[in-house]
């Protein structure tokens, strides 16, 4: 962020973009390099500015709390559509469980950075697009398309959310790990959220039962449905108000489970081998064993985010370069796996989609290694590391976009 901010010096408006990205993190760079730009008229305005800054919790504006209100509301209404107007749940949540939170999210961002008529015409757009399409998709009882699709468009919605995030802002490595910094710092706030939800839920339920009140049936069909709805959108307000209230954790958790999770994947493997299980011919275990790829790999590209943003030890870049290195060699056991099994029983709509994303992350994480390598021979710069994630999500994006969209026409909806 250094650079950015030297470079924006003179352009008060992205420099005020950059600083409401991550006050913190803001803050912190400008402290470091306000030495050498002292005497500025806008660099000693933005001095005392951040001087002055209360750390206190800022619960915001009630406009903005009502703005929340609504559309936690909206999102509440959305999700009870099977109840209100005598819908299939399985048909509706199994194609639109992504349409109760990220459209909502999105119109958070949409207010919040004050995005233009053009910017919010493709998110709405792109959102329409994807409603219509998922719900006019045949109902055939088994279909692979079907579930790929579903499962992609949660992925395809996650990222015009991102663009919602970033539209207004410069493009730059930083705004992009910014976002999957948000996405870290809302798992975490949405965490703790849920844990004093359910501590309240079972309060309340056991309080009324001792008075001979039943309430479960009425307290899950909506204050909880309603709840749940309202957590990501309260989780992102609070996070995006106070951006402090979980600043210093989410470092943390990803210095905590980065060695971890590395322990955990080389007693997996050796077990793995042990045990004689593989997922050349085992269909389920090939599958757990994508979703531990997967789950690794995010755990990957938030720390790279957090190391972006922070000056690291020595040992931390070591144990995610290891993490990295780790991970390449499961994805490359999956990447095999699944080479052979469409070798031996052809191509099918999974198989496809598991080997074009298991070799998008492929080439991703080698490219995170050889910036982290570099880190470690100290040939360039910790904030380096960031980048070929950065670079990567819209590929991904196209990614999801041809998986939700193109893989149902050319496999016939099969």
């Amino acid at each position: 962020m250094k650079e950015e901010i030297l470079s924006h010096l003179n352009n008060p408006r992205n420099l005020e973009l950059i600083y409401r990205g991550n006050k913190v993190y803001f803050k912190h760079e400008f402290q470091k390099i306000y030495p050498e730009i002292k005497g500025s008229l806008i660099a000693d305005f933005w001095n005392e500015r951040l001087k002055h800054e209360s750390d206190e919790f800022n619960w915001g504006s009630s406009t903005d709390w009502l703005f929340v209100v609504i559309v936690s509301f909206i999102a509440g209404l959305i999700a009870k559509i099977p109840a209100l107007f005598s819908v299939d749940q399985e048909f509706f949540y199994s194609r639109n469980i992504g349409f109760i939170v990220f459209p909502a999210l999105s119109v958070y961002f949409i207010r919040k950075n004050n995005l233009s008529v053009q910017k919010i015409s493709l998110i709405a757009f792109a959102t329409v697009a994807g409603l219509v399409f998922i719900n006019l998709f045949p109902d055939v009882k088994r279909s692979d398309t079907l579930v790929l699709s579903s499962i992609h468009l949660v992925l395809f919605l996650w990222c015009v959310l991102g663009f919602a995030f970033v539209a207004e802002k410069p493009i730059s490595t930083d705004n992009r790990l910014n976002f999957l910094k948000y996405n870290g710092d809302l798992v975490v706030i949405s965490a703790l959220i849920l844990i004093s939800g359910a501590i309240m839920t079972g309060m309340t339920i056991g309080l009324f039962s001792l008075i001979g009140f039943k309430i479960e049936k009425f307290y899950f069909d909506y204050v909880v449905i309603f709840g749940l709805a309202a957590v990501p959108i309260i989780g992102t307000y609070l996070t995006r108000t106070n951006p402090q209230l979980v600043g210093k954790v989410s470092p943390v958790i990803a210095r905590i489970f980065s060695p971890l999770v590395a322990v955990m994947l080389v007693i997996y493997l050796s077990a793995m081998i042990y045990s004689g299980k593989n997922p050349y011919s085992d269909r389920d275990f090939l599958m757990v064993f994508n979703a531990l790829l997967i789950g690794v790999m995010a755990i990957i590209f938030f720390s790279v985010a957090e190391i972006s943003k922070s000056g690291k030890r020595q040992a931390e870049i070591w144990i995610l370069l290891i993490l990295s290195v780790l991970t390449v060699i499961v994805n490359s056991v999956a990447l095999s796996a699944i080479v052979f099994r469409i070798s031996e029983w052809g191509i099918t709509p999974n198989r496809m989609a598991v080997l074009g994303g298991n070799l998008l992350i492929l080439i991703n994480l080698i490219m995170v290694i050889v910036q982290l390598y570099k880190v470690v021979l100290k040939k360039v710069d910790l904030s380096s590391v960031g980048k070929p994630i950065a670079v990567f999500l819209p590929i991904y994006f196209i990614w999801t976009i041809i998986v939700t969209f193109i893989f149902p026409l050319i496999f016939n909806f099969k």
